[in-house]
């Protein structure tokens, strides 16, 4: 099926297919906030059956891409153990655990973790330093710098 002619129903049924719950995609297709009306919109045969369809191109993408991911690593596996190099067949294995999740890398992280005086430094320290932390509280959504 085509994109929908009404662009606000496209719009629903592409927030819809990415889980979004159905009166926030209401809402965000441009429609004014009514929870009846987002749940009528749902049972539209036109917007169910392009949900399906945006739903399936993805989990095929997904599922191509896991399996030529893994294809692609038993291949270098067996040419790995075909040319005796064990090490190279030992990490072919290793990318197909982590491929499939059973194999989870851990981090340590380190370093100083506690609370700061700040009352003590001049306009200018501070500023310097709000320079650099504000990109960083930006980033992670933290507009008030309280978090």
């Amino acid at each position: 099926m085509p994109i929908l002619d009404n662009q606000r129903h496209e719009r629903f049924a592409q927030e819809l297919a990415k889980g979004t719950p159905a009166n926030q995609a209401y809402v965000l297709a441009g429609y004014k906030p009514s929870e009846p009306n987002a749940s009528r919109l749902t049972r539209n045969d036109k917007v169910l059956t392009r949900i399906a369809e945006l739903q399936g191109r993805a989990a095929k993408r997904a599922e191509v891409t896991v399996q030529t991911i893994a294809e692609e690593l038993e291949e270098a596996r067996k040419l790995a153990i075909a040319e005796k190099h064990s090490s190279a067949a030992v990490a072919a294995s290793m990318g197909k655990a982590k491929l499939f999740g059973l194999i989870v890398e851990k981090h340590k992280h380190s370093g100083t973790i506690g609370t700061y005086d700040l009352s003590k430094l001049d306009d200018d320290a501070l500023n310097r330093l709000e320079a650099i932390l504000g990109p960083l509280a930006d980033a992670s959504g933290d507009q008030g710098g309280e978090a």
